[in-house]
């Protein structure tokens, strides 16, 4: 059983989460059902996202979105696209607070009088039934521009199998393949997949897509926000996939004002292999992106930021890769977003740190002239604090210059302090 859900007439009455995205504009804050707000999409992404897949030329249609959620990425597509929208979502409180939302965005973008606002509906029953879906629309135009999917994952898992993916992809996409506009160009589909899902799975979903469009042409994208992890991966098919790039990654910087970095590539990725070598003053340490180390665009942006030098990984796992190098990387503004941290290593440190030789460390960065450091490598998460705002609170009454921070070597018991290279 379907139910209409016009934006316009919807209330929030019953809304138990309305919630302020640090992401979003001030004044535009976003309803939720029940502990809906961690599985939406930050509005920051939603809206970069949308002025992306803008770039390409969609037939007339619906943007379909069948497992809308709250509908934050939904009223963004609307908002920039300009097309009417259609969303689907079995929840019935997420239905509604879907609608508000795209009510509450075409306000703010003024857009309630536009021609595709007063087509879009939210739809509360199941996205793999398109019959059932459609039947519910009131014009004849009933055909499909564009399909986003992001399908729900169980939280706080740190693994993800295609199987816990619901609605499950190869029903989605087989149901609503004959409701595409035909067109010349291959049907335009975005699917918003777990960050977590590894190289086999992600073949596994290929293998899914190719059943249904059988050699379509796709991007896989990577997105990060910092932090040492992917946020979102996704599949770009046929119509708004990048002829150019097999593979992208996307830096969303912290301010919205700020353009993104992307970086795209086309050819094979090459494996990166660690080389296990001794820590040595003099050489420079960084512990670069996680996110493009994963996506496999890591050697083609080292290109530039290491002309001439080839590093050694000596760590490849977890959230700070760790790369050794004869020279300091070639840093331009926007890559200061790609590095976490760094520098020069100066000291060999070769006790543990501990609330007994934190002032054993604070000592010899004095010597080095430093007003900060910053522990760089993984810690009990009780003492990490506690050693970091030791080390805060003795150098802030120094009068050093310089900023550092403390690296683990990998293969020895070592740590490594280094004094940052400076922003360009």
């Amino acid at each position: 059983m379907h139910r209409v859900l016009v934006p316009s007439d919807t209330p929030s009455t019953g809304l138990v989460e309305l919630a302020r995205d640090t992401t979003a504009p001030d004044g535009l804050s976003f309803h939720h059902a029940n502990e809906g707000k961690p599985l939406a999409t930050p509005w920051q992404i939603a809206a970069l996202r949308a002025q992306r897949v803008a770039k390409h030329t969609l037939p007339k249609g619906y943007i379909l979105d069948c497992a809308c959620g709250s509908g934050v990425q939904l009223a963004a597509y609307g908002a920039v696209l300009k097309q009417p929208l259609l969303g689907v979502e079995l929840a019935a409180e997420r239905a509604k607070a879907s609608a508000v939302n795209l009510h509450n965005i075409a306000s703010y973008a003024r857009a309630t009088d536009t021609e595709w606002y007063k087509k879009s509906l939210i739809i509360e029953g199941d996205g793999t039934d398109p019959e059932g879906v459609l039947s519910m629309l009131s014009d004849d135009q009933r055909s499909i521009a564009f399909l986003h999917l992001d399908p729900a994952r169980p939280r706080n898992s740190r693994t993800h199998s295609l199987e816990e993916m619901m609605p499950p992809l190869h029903l989605v996409l087989g149901a609503w393949k004959p409701h595409f506009n035909e067109s010349e160009q291959e049907p335009a589909v975005l699917l918003d997949l777990s960050p977590r899902l590894v190289e086999q799975q992600r073949a596994e979903v290929e293998a899914i897509v190719d059943e249904v469009w059988p050699g379509i042409s796709r991007t896989w994208e990577w997105t990060s926000r910092g932090r040492g992890r992917v946020d979102r991966l996704a599949l770009w098919l046929g119509g708004i996939s990048d002829i150019r790039a097999s593979r992208r990654f996307v830096r969303v910087p912290s301010s919205a004002a700020d353009a993104p970095i992307v970086l795209s590539t086309n050819t094979v990725v090459e494996p990166i292999n660690v080389q296990q070598t001794p820590p040595k003053r003099g050489e420079w340490v960084s512990i670069l992106d996680a996110a493009l180390l994963e996506s496999g665009l890591m050697a083609q942006w080292l290109k530039s930021t290491a002309a001439g030098q080839e590093g050694r990984w000596a760590f490849l796992e977890g959230r700070r890769p760790q790369l050794h190098h004869d020279r300091p990387l070639q840093l331009e503004n926007n890559d200061q977003l790609l590095v976490q941290a760094t520098g020069k290593v100066v000291e060999l440190l070769k006790f543990s740190l501990d609330e007994a030789t934190v002032d054993e460390l604070v000592e010899i960065a004095i010597s080095h002239q430093l007003k900060s450091v910053k522990l760089r490598y993984d810690l009990d998460p009780s003492m990490q604090p506690k050693l970091q705002g030791s080390l805060d609170r003795q150098l802030r009454r120094r009068n050093g210059n310089k900023n550092g921070f403390v690296a683990q070597h990998p293969h020895r018991n070592v740590l490594l302090l280094c004094v940052c290279q400076e922003a360009p």
